[in-house]
């Protein structure tokens, strides 16, 4: 680090923790990714909790004359959100809102997550206007810096057009909120000249009237080209212009700390066909017969983006099969009613009415088949990068034609592609606006490549924006990918004027610099990302950054883009024969970061475009540290009735010990264990459960049926809940077994264990250290015991945890019917039950197995059937625990659960459906949970 960032770095930490000042090579290096194929390291990252951290920082960059790039979630696809010098990262004080006017607008911090906002105010049928592709990760703040639009917003509902208010930090630190009149006052006292210099360069521009004209005719189209030059067209009021300026102007001309949105309508009822035309020219005619009509979203496929996605699963058998010329328009039509659907409807088909398609135009509002269609469109981006040749990146371009030309643009862009030899390259995009997508791959490792690249980007930016006086970036932001082009987009008179707007706000040039306006012709083609093989699960990885928001260390140390970015890194140097020192120094680093603190819970494959699964690479390397410990599993598996009974006679002990001298002493005794190198003692934990009765000493409430005809279940208890009794201060002291068997017995099913239950284990604990083979083999084991106790599979079979549910069933036999114990009992016990719904509030934790498994809102349901109201903490996707690594890294699940207690706050209990979940969420929500199905015996008879 140089004298500067060193002198900057003593500076911050004034105010700024020690903690969220960030300088290490992996973090620098992790934490400075974005989505786009642009890598630049930060010398610093700044993790800032508030507006005033962010002034001070600002001004202390600015004393130094050192640039600063501001970051919310890494998506962007334009390389605006990297840097080599600061890079300031939003922490986790950034996530408030507040819904107005009864949800006609929204105020919003930049840290909220774009889905999140819209599960806000979807009980008001509200949302916000943007709606782009990375929705479920992308933050408000980007969406807003780049002016983020998506499939059904067009131009009319995206940032700009439905911005009501924002606060705004600018370069020099000064902190404008454009909804608080004091604030406007204490403005125009202390930035009166930049306010009447906005207000005459919007003089200036209107009486240009060909640059006027110019500017009108380039926003009815989609445009991230450049700065929001219509502000100055559509406003006279400066504090207007100033507003709208700051929209897409990705973090070069201030920090934007807060938005308010007025919010569009969110139609429940929706409808969508798949159309199939002959050509691409008919598909681009039947566009322009739609755009008058009330459509949601016209997306077009082009053949190469059906062939692309047609082998994957669920799609239609019809996909193969269309001409080599054909085209897909994905029509999406939504009403606030049926009535208001149904005319919707009709007005898109009379519009067809006369135009040549493969097959007969069909709505339809059958959820399963509206979501195949999206899936198809969604699948494109993905396809290309499933199917790349590794070392490649997946390029996306991002241009908008006049609609009227747009059969004419897709022509000649298609014949580009042929002309440079990008023949796996495919289009589609938000038709209605003009606006495509081509994607394509590219590699940057050879000079020749490079020039190819460029060639391309050259003749693509005078065919859209010359030619046709089309958008280079529709939706994308113009970042350093559109840099160099975007005066030959805009003309001279044009760039002229966003250098004088750059100039007034940022006359230093810090904010962000080469961003949007560059003097460098070839910063495009610089700091090009290196993506070079390092294995098999995880080389088609595209750095997008979709798993971060689900990933629960990702507020602690990395996420599972950052660990793919350093495992990377770390085989990229070995390859390369780099110094050997400096590569041990990264993967000593990398093993605390990426690979203790990694739950491997698989949610980042739920997320993910290409189901890359991040946990199994972390397991394949734990796989290559833990074979040392092959023969001591072995021994183990072998032993594991006895092993069980002594994790039970531990937790006695434990409790032995808590009364004598209490938490504190017992996290004292385990801290001096570990530092004596006794790590298998883990931490304590004050939610430290009690050992749970032995199965063969439980006692259910209700006793069996005495039909021997009544319908059997077998019902396997985990190892976790043969272990792992109620915590200490929980009211109800049943054991989970008999709680579930007392269930059983009130539906009148007779209960098969399975036999030799104690040293059955579905593997888990052994897959999460790597341990593959022992895992199998205890798999394997329990599976036998599984077909045996169900007469091979003629009995449903339950287990009470989830997490063992998800892996059997992963490896499990086909017809074997085996479910997680909470599906059970809403599919078959609830009609046979009597449940006396009960008032109150609880809490509900949907484990990231359930989710994986697609069975959340199952579990959601159940609890709802059994009480009035149900609570689901919006930050947590999964709870950190993660099995035994609750115990070792503690410090997971506290981060993961941060805002828990806060979310809970009112509940008075809470429920799930693992055991080793239930005791970090009882210790960190400041209720008591345990399994669902307490809830349910309580509740029924």
């Amino acid at each position: 680090m140089s004298s500067a960032y060193s002198e900057l770095h003593s500076a911050l930490a004034a105010f700024v923790p020690e903690h969220r000042l960030i300088r290490d090579e992996l973090r620098r290096l992790a934490y400075g990714t974005d989505a786009s194929f642009y890598r630049l390291i930060p010398e610093l990252v700044v993790r800032v909790e508030s507006e005033q951290e962010v002034q001070q920082l600002l001004r202390a960059c600015g004393e130094r004359g050192l640039p600063i790039t501001f970051r919310a979630a890494g998506t962007s696809l334009s390389g605006q959100a990297v840097t080599d010098s600061v890079l300031m990262q939003l922490g986790n004080g950034w996530k408030d809102h507040e819904i107005l006017d009864d949800g006609q607008a929204i105020r919003l911090k930049p840290g909220v997550i774009g889905a999140q906002a819209n599960k806000y105010l979807a009980p008001l049928q509200r949302k916000i206007g943007p709606d782009p592709a990375s929705i479920n990760a992308c933050m408000i703040g980007g969406i807003a810096a780049n002016n983020a639009s998506g499939m059904c917003c067009g131009t009319a509902q995206n940032s700009y057009n439905t911005l009501k208010d924002l606060r705004v930090i600018l370069a020099d630190g000064t902190l404008l909120d454009t909804a608080d009149p004091a604030s406007v006052q204490a403005f125009g006292s202390s930035h009166g000249f930049l306010l009447r210099r906005l207000a005459q360069l919007a003089e200036q521009t209107r009486a240009n009237t060909a640059l006027a004209e110019k500017i009108r005719h380039k926003y009815r189209l989609k445009n991230t080209t450049g700065y929001s030059l219509n502000a100055l067209v559509d406003f006279e009021d400066p504090l207007e212009i100033l507003k709208h300026l700051l929209i897409g102007s990705e973090g070069t001309l201030g920090f934007i700390s807060e938005i308010t949105y007025h919010t569009v309508p969110d139609y429940p009822h929706k409808a969508a066909a798949l159309i199939y035309f002959p050509d691409m020219a008919t598909a681009c005619r039947a566009t322009t017969a739609m755009k008058p009509t009330p459509v949601a979203a016209v997306e077009l496929l082009d053949r190469a983006a059906l062939r692309a996605v047609q082998d994957m699963p669920g799609m239609p058998d019809n996909l193969k099969h269309l001409p080599e010329e054909a085209a897909a328009l994905l029509v999406d039509v939504r009403g606030s009613d049926d009535h208001h659907l149904a005319e919707n409807i009709a007005s898109v088909t009379a519009a067809l009415d006369g135009m040549t398609t493969l097959q007969p135009v069909v709505f339809t509002t059958d959820i399963k088949t509206y979501e195949l269609y999206w899936k198809i469109r969604k699948g494109t981006f993905p396809a290309v990068g499933a199917e790349r040749v590794i070392g490649t990146t997946v390029i996306i371009e991002d241009v908008a034609f006049p609609l009227e030309r747009l059969a004419e643009g897709v022509a000649e862009l298609q014949a580009l592609f042929k002309k440079y030899r990008y023949d796996e390259a495919i289009l589609f995009g938000h038709a209605l606006e003009g606006n495509l997508h081509f994607v394509f791959t590219q590699g940057f490792d050879d000079p020749a490549e490079v020039q190819r690249y460029e060639a391309l980007m050259d003749e693509v930016a005078q065919l859209v924006a010359v030619k046709y006086g089309g958008s280079l970036k529709a939706e994308h932001g113009t970042g350093r990918n559109m840099a160099p082009y975007v005066e030959l987009e805009w003309g001279s008179d044009a760039y002229a004027l966003m250098k004088s707007i750059k100039r007034l706000f940022d006359p230093a040039n810090l904010l962000n610099p080469d961003v949007i306006l560059s003097d460098d012709a070839s910063i495009h083609l610089k700091n090009l990302k290196p993506l070079p093989e390092a294995d098999p699960l995880v080389d088609k990885c595209i750095e997008c950054g979709f798993c971060e928001a689900v990933c629960p260390s990702r507020r602690l140390t990395l996420t599972p883009r950052q660990r793919i970015v350093i495992w990377r890194e770390l085989q990229r140097r070995r390859q390369a024969g780099e110094d050997p020192a400096g590569i041990d120094a990264l993967a000593e680093a990398y093993q605390y970061q990426g690979l203790d603190t990694c739950a491997a819970d698989g949610l980042c494959s739920t997320q993910c475009p290409v189901g890359i699964n991040t946990g199994d690479l972390v397991r394949g390397i734990r796989r290559e540290q833990n074979l040392k410990h092959q023969n001591k599993a072995e021994w183990i598996a072998s032993h594991f009735d006895g092993v069980t009974r002594m994790a039970r006679t531990g937790l006695q002990l434990a409790q032995v010990g808590r009364k004598v001298i209490g938490d504190a002493g017992m996290k004292a005794s385990l801290n001096g264990l570990r530092k004596l190198g006794v790590d298998a003692v883990g931490h304590w934990r004050p939610s430290l459960p009690r050992a749970a009765r032995p199965l063969n000493k439980i006692k259910p409430v209700t006793p069996p049926p005495t039909d021997a005809n009544a319908p059997a279940v077998v019902y396997w208890p985990s190892c976790a809940s043969r272990v792992l009794g109620n915590d200490v201060h929980a009211g109800e002291q049943a054991s989970l077994s008999e709680v579930t068997l007392n269930l059983l017995h009130k539906a009148g099913y007779r209960v098969i264990i399975p036999e030799g239950i104690n040293s059955l284990c579905c593997g888990m604990p052994f897959q999460s250290k790597g341990l593959f083979e022992v895992a199998d083999q205890k798999q394997t084991e329990l599976l036998a015991a599984l077909m045996q106790a169900s007469e091979q599979g003629r009995w449903p079979v339950i287990t009470d945890t989830s997490p063992c549910n998800l892996r059997v069933n992963e490896g499990g036999l086909k017809h074997l019917q085996l479910m997680e114990a909470s599906e059970f009992v809403a599919n078959n016990l609830l009609p046979k039950l009597n449940i006396r719904r009960k008032p109150g509030k609880v809490a509900v934790h949907v484990t990231c197995s359930t989710t994986r498994r697609g069975k959340g809102e199952l579990l959601v349901q159940l609890a709802r059937a059994c009480v009035e109201e149900v609570v689901l903490p919006e930050s947590v996707t999964c709870c950190g625990f993660a099995g035994d690594r609750g115990f070792q890294q503690p410090e997971l699940n506290a981060s993961s659960l941060q805002d828990l207690a806060k979310e809970v706050a009112g509940c008075e209990a809470g429920y799930s459906n693992s055991r080793t979940c239930e005791i970090g969420l009882t210790e960190h929500a400041g209720i008591h949970y345990q399994s669902i199905l307490y809830l349910v015996d309580e509740v029924s008879r």
